[in-house]
């Protein structure tokens, strides 16, 4: 029993245990706030890593189209909806729901 309450009455240990306490829940770098954090920085690599490979695929196609008429052509067509002077353009749209 002296043992024990040696023990709760030591101003080392209290302090340390207090401090310890404060540092874990109440500082502004709390654990819980790191775990957000740490998420966090996950999402934002994966994110980075997505956004890197949009670029390169972009800068891929960038170069065909610097370099190739016909693919120019092509994009012009998919993307702007052009087309000749004596052409008749056509838009299907297929409902996503009824591909499987």
């Amino acid at each position: 029993m002296k043992y024990l309450r040696h023990i709760l009455t030591n101003k080392y240990l209290l302090a340390g245990i207090a401090f310890a306490i404060w540092m874990l829940f109440f500082d502004r770098n709390n654990i819980p706030v790191q775990t957000q954090r740490f998420q966090e920085l996950n999402k934002l690599e994966k994110s980075e890593q997505l956004l890197s490979g949009q670029i390169e695929e972009t800068k891929k196609e960038l170069e065909l189209l610097k370099n190739n008429p016909a693919t120019l052509e092509k994009y012009a067509r998919e993307k702007y909806l052009m087309k000749k002077e004596n052409e008749d353009l056509y838009i299907v749209k297929i409902d996503s729901s009824l591909v499987k």
